[in-house]
Order: structure tokens, then C-alpha cells, then sequence
């Protein structure tokens, strides 16, 4: 499964605007998110649909984002880490 590319980030630029108003995140290259330090966030593109690795407390959790449900359970997944300590 390969990065986002180009195409598919202006896709996501709604939900890119959106994550990059939540505290503690710094985007050190389009679409890919470090939270203290530590990749915390990026996007694959695969024939199946747009995904999201999202770093949780264990292990990292990919979570599919192709349509506006699963954007917005993404968003509920990244409040829920960034809570975290």
C-alpha cells in the first residue's frame, strides 16, 4: 500500500483543514502528522479505498477513510489519542 499522492491529498484537504486545527500536531510534510516528535498520522492510497495509520497508544491502527463516515470515526479515533498522555 503506497502514500497518498497528490491527487488523493487535495481529496482529503477538508479533512487535512480539519485535523491540522487539533492541538499538538505539527505537519512536517503535506499529510503526513508528528505528534512530540513521533509520526503520529499518514494516508495510503490502495485500490480498495483511501486509508489512515494513525499512531495509537500500542501499535498503529489503520483505519479506512473513503467516505465521509469514516473520516468523521477518524477524527473521533484522533481526539481519543491525542487525550492520551
Amino acid at each position: 500500500m503506497k502514500h497518498a499522492g497528490s491527487e488523493n491529498l487535495d481529496a482529503l484537504e477538508p479533512l487535512l483543514a480539519e485535523i491540522r486545527r487539533l492541538p499538538g500536531l505539527k505537519e512536517k510534510k503535506r499529510g503526513t502528522f508528528y505528534r512530540k516528535g513521533r509520526a503520529c498520522l499518514h494516508f495510503h492510497e490502495d485500490p480498495k479505498g483511501l486509508f489512515a495509520d494513525l499512531r495509537g497508544p500500542d501499535d498503529w491502527l489503520r483505519l479506512r477513510i473513503s467516505d465521509p463516515a469514516e473520516r468523521e470515526a477518524l477524527v473521533a479515533a484522533m481526539d481519543e489519542v491525542l487525550r492520551a498522555p
